[in-house]
């Protein structure tokens, strides 16, 4: 209890800097400033700061035109882009938020969302504008306004924006079966970028870079704080995003000097090779928990963040050292303006190094869920050690003696995989509703090796025959990819505690016999598509592969097909690139890219138009 009063004092919470109430303010400053300036650049397009302003104008007055103004919610339907940075600002400037909208979402999804939330209006691209479900809002398309050179790019009339104002929705998975958005005002986003400019002094020579997945709150955090501070955001494609060589590479030429990873890509560059001199002063990582320390020799600093999107991106940060021992790095301490308080079941201080439930408060706390006031009440609620509320994240943690926190756990059932936040009983809710099933859980398979796989559990009626792919497509249509089980376990019934509640512990391990198959078995048949599937079946952790199986399907995203290129490239002896894996996933379609370039690598083929190497095929 001492550790929890000492740390409430000396987190008195910090008055906003003067001037400016949104980061708006900030930009706008900046492209009045220096409009020569370069703010963001794509790989086919760079913005300088006068012409994200003049852009962002044009979109704010065809929105005021169809009734947007304050409080309004307006969706931007778009790729990770300069176009969607342009559409994000032109928002601000009609007095709105933002719901960032991925382009890859399933249509039941994003037209759940798009009611959910009320929007007013959707800017998207014309390509994207035909995919939109129809609805009651307006529809902007950005590529029509930047084709009418004549169109007014004057600043649309001022409207006052007060810091209680919403800012952006980011939706998150939602325990009730449904996502739920997540409100945040330009209080909430003015004090993240505060606190993120003076700590990591973030000035106009810095490039930054963005990242993260659309809808993914991180991106909010990878923007605003370079755009209010006159600085470069470089968006790299996602064929350099997800490969850990490649995207060193291109941090380096690109003269990065400050990024955000998500952990599981971070830890993996920490263990590359880095040039001593490099303009990159700073990684920023966080989304789940940092096992990797930095080595000694790195040539810049390893920063690791906690906080839930409730909590405006980021609530606790800190510098993690080089340490030879096998301590995990904490999550740091409470940002500018946050505090942090450990509590146990009955909303006590814990005594020091005790466990118990994280809960956040400041001026990073969210102002609620939107349209959804009795959830709001329950997950946010009065703060009793003094004014505003706090968030209970359902988080398990501790402080240390060094005032630090670390990272336990979960209290409930919530699980992350790959960065996101995912509510097992969304999940469940989908499955549950596909015929044939009585009952399902879901669990997060192999955490332990840090690359779990999302596994259901399933109890079928009798005589049903489902086959994972078919479950899949099925729940691909309400879920987002990375919500999609990488495998399915037939049950016979759920195992479950005293309380009536699934037993996690005692699910069944996996095996051949209770896996429900891909789809109807086909054996590799060629030498190279036996040693592919002699590579796949261990690095995805499944007994056998078929011909047609899918690499995604079968629970492999971009890391693992990184490893998976290293293997072929140890066993083949050709460079198979992760664009041609995304292009071609099946072993079967594999194995002809793998042959083609062994072709064009020998200059020379045998009869039946492969050559194959002798070398083994070599398993981890």
């Amino acid at each position: 209890m001492k550790r929890e009063t000492q740390l409430i004092e000396e987190q008195q919470l910090k008055a906003p800097g003067p001037g400016a109430v949104s980061v708006l303010q900030l930009v706008e400053q900046r492209s009045q400033a220096n409009p020569n300036a370069p703010a963001v650049v794509g790989s086919a397009r760079t913005l300088t700061y006068g012409e994200l302003d003049r852009q962002a104008n044009r979109i704010a007055q065809n929105l005021r035109k169809v009734g947007v103004g304050t409080e309004s919610l307006v969706g931007v339907y778009m790729e990770r882009s300069p176009a969607s940075v342009i559409a994000a600002l032109g928002t601000f400037k009609a007095g709105a938020a933002y719901l960032p909208l991925d382009p890859g979402l399933p249509e039941e999804r994003l037209a759940f969302m798009l009611a959910d939330a009320k929007v007013t209006a959707v800017v998207s691209s014309a390509t994207l504008c035909a995919r939109l479900p129809k609805g009651p809002w307006a529809v902007v398309n950005a590529d029509e306004l930047n084709s009418e050179s004549s169109a007014c790019t004057c600043p649309p009339r001022p409207v006052e924006v007060t810091a209680n104002n919403l800012a952006y929705v980011i939706y998150t998975s939602g325990s009730t079966g449904q996502p739920k958005g997540v409100e945040i005002t330009h209080g909430n986003l003015m004090n993240l970028v505060e606190w993120h400019v003076r700590t990591f002094h973030v000035s106009s020579a810095d490039r930054a870079t963005l990242q993260a997945a659309v809808g993914f709150d991180a991106a909010v955090w990878e923007l605003w704080p370079y755009l209010a501070s006159g600085a470069t955001v470089a968006i790299p494609e996602d064929t350099v995003r997800n490969s850990p060589e490649a995207l060193r590479d291109w941090l380096l030429a690109s003269e990065i000097t400050i990024t955000f990873l998500p952990t599981a890509i971070a830890e993996r560059m920490l263990a590359l090779p880095w040039p001593q001199k490099t303009r990159l002063r700073l990684l920023l990582t966080g989304a789940e928990a940092l096992r990797k320390r930095p080595t000694s020799n790195l040539p810049f600093e390893l920063i690791n963040n906690y906080g839930p999107t409730e909590s405006t991106v980021v609530a606790t940060s800190g510098r993690v050292q080089a340490d030879p021992s096998d301590r995990l790095p904490s999550i740091g301490q409470p940002i500018d303006n946050n505090t942090i308080h450990i509590l146990d079941e009955k909303m006590r201080p814990v005594a020091d190094g005790s466990t118990g439930e994280m809960y956040i408060g400041g001026l990073g706390v969210a102002r609620g869920y939107r349209n959804h006031a009795a959830l709001t009440a329950e997950r946010f609620i009065r703060n009793p050690f003094g004014q505003g509320r706090l968030y209970r994240t359902g988080d398990l943690a501790r402080f240390l003696p060094n005032g630090e926190i670390e990272f336990l756990g979960r209290v409930d059932e919530q699980i992350k995989i790959r960065g996101f936040r995912v509510e097992p009983g969304e999940i469940i809710s989908a499955l549950n509703s596909y015929p044939g099933i009585h009952a399902s859980t879901v669990s997060l398979v192999g955490r332990e090796n840090g690359d779990g796989r999302l596994t259901a559990y399933l109890v079928l009626a009798a005589n049903v025959q489902v086959t994972a792919s078919g479950l899949r497509d099925a729940l691909a249509r309400r879920l987002p990819e990375y919500m999609l089980p990488s495998v399915f376990c037939k049950v016979q019934s759920l195992p479950l505690t005293l309380n009536g509640k699934v037993d996690q512990n005692r699910l069944p391990a996996l095996n051949e016999s209770n896996t429900l198959p891909e789809s109807e078995f086909v054996a590799p048949n060629t030498i190279v598509e036996q040693r592919l599937a002699a590579i796949l079946a261990p690095l995805l952790h499944v007994e056998r592969v078929s011909a047609k199986d899918n690499f995604f399907l079968l629970g492999g995203h971009s890391l693992l097909g990184t490893q998976l290129i290293t293997r072929i490239n140890d066993v083949f002896g050709v460079e198979l690139s992760l664009l041609s894996l995304f292009d071609h996933p099946t072993l079967e379609e594999m194995s002809v890219e793998v042959e083609n370039l062994i072709l064009a690598k020998m200059g020379a083929s045998n009869g039946d138009g492969a050559v194959i190497p002798s070398a083994p095929v070599q398993e981890n």
